[in-house]
């Protein structure tokens, strides 16, 4: 199956990205009409994803709104704020304390409240806190079970919202309760809900030592899953957020093959921190090669990859794709 590829960017990706070193940034922050500005401007991007709190709150839906409009950009997701916060230090729908963890909720529901105003249909929740940092620390059982209970409220409260849940295996907490794309799955099988589904965040995937293209796969196969993808690239140590394709090749060659496979028409969203880049060069190079490697899997290709897998020989797949890719 062939689908569209539809671009959108992280807003803040646009922004004055800091790291821990230096709080300040190494850039001059522009304002949020003129990231939205430089994203319009990035051929192929046609969607933005906002951050609760950063991007959009509960009070300025309508202004944000209009600005979307002005510069013809689709919300692609919202992403709540459980994580930028003094509040979520000890976890949002993890917390021991019930009022956090009924403020995690609350905090979610306004933006799927903004997500219903601005035509967008899903809310991507990266639970950052929620997870531990020492032995004798977490009731693994009881913590797990909040957040299961908390996500299968908001699905049933937003039945035409899907609550895609994006993993990562560490930081800010040495732990994280969606570390894997195996655990995620399970926990979006258990809340029980058509709208409670991943997100594949490319560099996470990664990080947590994953086959992407197999993890796609496998949440296409049990239950129609991937509901979303974030895209960037780094050495597999760590979260390194850099442009798509400066570290990895073959992997993005087999994960959009797969893509095709099965029929993922969701967005191709840019997830990247480019700390001294310039962004709108980062994000745009990162965008063309992934267009790069479609044009290359055209009918022919496909149907030759899908040989390759046949036969399983890593010989012939490597040849394959050195003579595919460089002639």
């Amino acid at each position: 199956m062939s689908t569209r590829m539809r671009f959108a960017v992280i807003l803040g990706n646009l922004g004055n990205t800091n790291d821990r070193f230096l709080s300040s940034g190494y850039k001059d922050q522009p304002t949020k009409e003129e990231m939205l500005k430089k994203a319009a401007a990035i051929e192929g991007v046609e969607g933005v994803e906002l951050v609760g709190s950063w991007d959009i709150t509960a009070d300025n839906v309508d202004e944000v709104g209009g600005l979307l409009a002005r510069y013809n950009l689709k919300c692609a997701s919202i992403i709540p704020d459980h994580f930028a916060q003094k509040r979520w230090g000890s976890g949002a729908f993890s917390s021991k304390d019930p009022a956090i963890r009924a403020q995690a909720v609350e905090e979610t529901a306004k933006m799927a409240e903004a997500a219903v105003k601005l035509g967008c249909d899903t809310i991507n929740l990266w639970p950052g806190q929620d997870g531990y940092d020492y032995p004798f620390q977490a009731d693994y059982r009881q913590e797990r079970l909040w957040i299961e209970e908390g996500i299968r409220s908001l699905c049933a409260s937003y039945p035409r919202i899907r609550f895609a849940l994006e993993y990562k295996p560490k930081e800010p907490r040495t732990h994280s309760y969606l570390a894997r794309c195996g655990d995620t799955l399970l926990l979006a099988q258990r809340i029980g809900a058509p709208n409670a589904g991943v997100t594949i965040d490319t560099g996470h995937s990664l990080f947590a030592g994953e086959n992407v293209a197999e993890s796609a796969v496998m949440l296409a196969a049990y239950g129609d899953k991937l509901f979303h993808l974030h895209f960037n690239d780094n050495y597999g140590y760590w979260d390194d957020d850099m442009i798509v394709g400066s570290v990895h090749f073959v992997e993005y060659v087999e994960l959009l093959f797969w893509l095709r496979e099965i029929g993922y028409a969701g967005w191709y969203s840019m997830d990247q921190y480019p700390y001294r880049e310039e962004a709108q060069g980062a994000l745009r190079e990162s965008i063309e090669f992934l267009e790069a490697i479609d044009r290359r899997l055209d009918a022919g290709a496909m149907e030759e990859i899908r040989e390759l897998v046949k036969r399983g020989d890593a010989v012939k797949s490597t040849r394959w794709l050195r003579e595919r890719f460089l002639p």
